[in-house]
């Protein structure tokens, strides 16, 4: 008897979904889907690229610039979903799936860009743009797309054509690579404590642990990891130097040796993004990327970088030696701080000045609280709601969906929420997207999905998730690249949402986290978990007090990281000392002595397997935009209604359709200066912070 033959599961990704919202139907996607789904996209997008270029008809804006936009919407529709996923719920077969389609997809995108048939054809487009009559996006969408092509090699020849070809796809596989050794290696990390272990731990630790060690079947036992809120509680509350400092070289030496080691690797993408840059006339990555930002220069971006390690250092130094005091009064010896005692005795201090303590805060940051105010600020400030969705489907069992609309009850889109940490999430928050806000060539707007994902307090045996101040300022800071691209209002999608300049697209996230110290906006959600009370004004008053706390300090270590992005991207010749290197980018704001075998460089997956190459100094530039934009609803009012509709309008629906400085000061009426954020640290009062707007240049038209 012949055995029927097992039919071949339907792709989901070959047709539109025919789901609610045309969300993502996760249940019906298997791993074999994607590389499928990806090869047949490739190969549409291919024959649209040839009817754009094999056309009678002369070139113009809609035949050649709009309709090469709107082309790959089968490739994007899978890319939408695999890499969120790849980030999110990944696993072994998903990693190797990653390393094989990077090469296909990096050739598929460097064959587009070197389509010397498109190219003309954009070039003769361009060429005429002042004959045209395009509006703001049209023209911002035609400047884009053929600085996006010259960019991109099609200018160059022979030999140098083939070059820029080798080194893209070289380059591909080397970030794929790096962020996958980065989450394999996180996740081996397994310390097992005894009772004797915790001094100082608080209870939601303990019980945490306690509860990982009975998942593994170790009852009695305390299993710790290096997942980030896990890593961050052990340093700041274990009164252990030496398990304290285990941790620390654990968690800052991952990376630099063994099977999953990246040192060889990051170097070997500097060299390749700066022989990239080489191609194209410039001397260095940075210079090369910087052409598209509102720095504009490698020489404004480090202006920028000294300008605050200047104005900080002092105020660190100041900060240290307090630290240091009260440490050496603690133990009744002289203290030295150390990289790994830095945050115990620094909230030691905190909680004798403020009497702080985040464990102390917790109860009153219930996850299902902070999510009603999270989500209820954007109904204060733009009238936005958000109703949870049954009906949509979610890739694991922790995320939840919803539906927002607008005042008008009008469908803006989906936001995805995704809170606790997993062996298949990468650490860290994002947000991204599953599907993009556009105009479709038969006039219908789609509507945005976006996804929100961090690493949270999970909720244990005993208690609900409970939140720090500080996850709570992570939600928010999330939260608002969410709000940039729910409500997009624009006809492209490339320039549609988050689709800004990297040094742009922080301001929207950033500019939420004001509201964290903001007592008018704690008041609507921050009850305790078991009684309903308020939280009650003595912490509010404390959370407020405690915000300038290590302002300099913090404000430094982000000045770290930028400084080391722009070391790798400036180089000029290939680095042989990984090590030296790093130190030496880090001299001018170096706080700590070094400690053998730790640097962060080959975990910075934001500058080498992210897109903040040449562009992390972005989160302090950006800093600067929102503590000069908040400065205005202090003026004005919190959730003053013609301020935050102007802030919708300028920047939140605007995407990338006109150049962010043009936005920026049609929101703000003046460029910004430094002035906000040095008054919101602490560093200076009003009467001393200078009038600085130089230190943002001017837009050049």
């Amino acid at each position: 008897m012949l055995q029927a033959q097992q039919q071949p599961t339907a792709n989901p990704f070959f047709d539109e979904f025919a789901t609610v919202h045309n969300s993502v139907p996760f249940s019906s996607i298997e791993n074999k889907h994607y590389e499928e789904a990806i090869d047949r996209g490739i190969e549409i997008q291919n024959k649209e690229i040839a009817d754009i270029v094999n056309q009678s008809a002369a070139p113009t804006f809609d035949n050649t610039i709009v309709a090469l936009e709107r082309s790959g919407s089968d490739l994007n529709r899978v890319l939408n979903v695999f890499y969120p996923m790849l980030s999110a719920l990944s696993d072994d077969e998903l990693m190797d799936i990653s390393l094989r389609v990077s090469g296909k997809l990096s050739k598929h995108s460097t064959d587009i860009s070197l389509n010397e048939g498109l190219w003309k054809r954009i070039k003769t487009v361009y060429d005429m743009r002042d004959k045209l009559n395009l509006d703001a996006e049209d023209s911002m969408l035609l400047t884009t797309t053929y600085d996006s092509f010259a960019r991109s090699g099609a200018e160059l020849k022979g030999e140098k054509r083939d070059e820029y070809r080798r080194l893209s796809a070289h380059l591909s596989d080397l970030t794929t690579k790096f962020g996958q050794n980065v989450l394999k290696e996180l996740n081996t990390y397994e310390i097992w404590l005894t009772a004797d272990d915790l001094s100082g731990l608080p209870e939601s630790s303990v019980e945490a642990a306690a509860l990982a060690a009975k998942e593994k079947g170790r009852e009695g036992e305390y299993l710790f990891t290096l997942a980030q809120p896990v890593y961050t509680a052990f340093m700041k509350y274990s009164d252990r130097p030496d398990l304290r400092e285990r941790f620390y070289r654990l968690y800052n030496g991952r990376n630099t040796k063994g099977e999953y080691s990246n040192m060889e690797i990051l170097a070997d993408i500097a060299e390749t993004r700066r022989e990239i840059a080489a191609l194209f006339g410039k001397k260095n990555y940075a210079e090369y990327s910087l052409e598209k930002s509102m720095a504009e220069t490698p020489e404004n971006v480090y202006k920028l970088l000294n300008e605050l390690a200047e104005a900080y250092r002092p105020a660190q130094l100041k900060e240290f030696a307090e630290i240091e005091s009260y440490a050496s009064q603690l133990e009744g010896r002289p203290v030295k701080i150390k990289a790994w005692d830095y945050s115990y005795y620094s909230n030691k201090l905190q909680q004798a000045k403020y009497s702080y303590n985040e464990e102390e805060l917790r109860p009153y940051f219930e996850l299902n609280n902070v999510i009603d105010g999270v989500f209820g600020l954007a109904t204060k400030l733009y009238g936005l709601t958000f109703e949870p969705n049954a009906d949509i489907e979610v890739y694991h069992p922790d995320v939840k969906a919803y539906d927002v609309k607008d005042a008008d009850g009008s469908y803006l889109g989906v936001i995805y929420t995704d809170f606790f940490p997993r062996e298949s999430k990468r650490p860290g928050a994002w947000m991204t997207g599953f599907k993009d806000e556009c105009v479709t060539a038969d006039g219908t707007q789609v509507r945005p999905h976006v996804t929100i994902v961090m690493n949270f307090t999970k909720p244990t045996g005993t208690k609900p998730a409970l939140l720090t101040p500080y996850e709570v300022e992570t939600f928010l800071h999330e939260f608002g690249h969410a709000l940039h691209g729910l409500l997009a209002d624009t006809k492209y999608a490339s320039l549609s949402g988050t689709s800004v300049y990297r040094d742009f697209v922080e301001l929207p996230s950033q500019f939420n986290e004001n509201y964290l110290t903001q007592k008018e906006f704690l008041d609507g959600f921050a009850r305790h978990y078991v009684t309903g009370e308020p939280i009650p004004q003595n912490l509010v008053d404390k959370i407020v007090q405690s915000s300038q706390y290590g302002a300099a300090y913090a404000c430094l270590r982000q000045l770290g990281f930028g400084f080391t992005d722009m070391a790798w991207h400036t180089i000029e010749s290939p680095v042989e000392d990984v090590v030296g290197f790093e130190r030496k980018a880090l001299e001018s704001v170096s706080m700590f002595d070094d400690v053998d075998g730790c640097i962060f460089s080959p975990q910075f997956s934001h500058i080498f397997s992210g897109g903040y190459a040449a562009g992390y100094y972005s989160y302090k530039w950006a800093e600067v935009l929102d503590a000069d934009a908040f400065s205005l609803f202090l003026k004005n009012g919190l959730f003053d209604k013609a301020t935050s509709d102007s802030f919708r309008r300028n920047v939140l629906m605007k995407g990338g359709t006109e150049h962010p400085m043009t936005l920026y000061k049609r929101f703000r009426g003046q460029e910004p200066t430094i002035d906000a954020l040095l008054e919101r640290d602490g560093i200076k009062s009003p009467s001393e912070s200078p009038k600085l707007p130089q230190d943002l240049p001017a837009r050049k038209d």
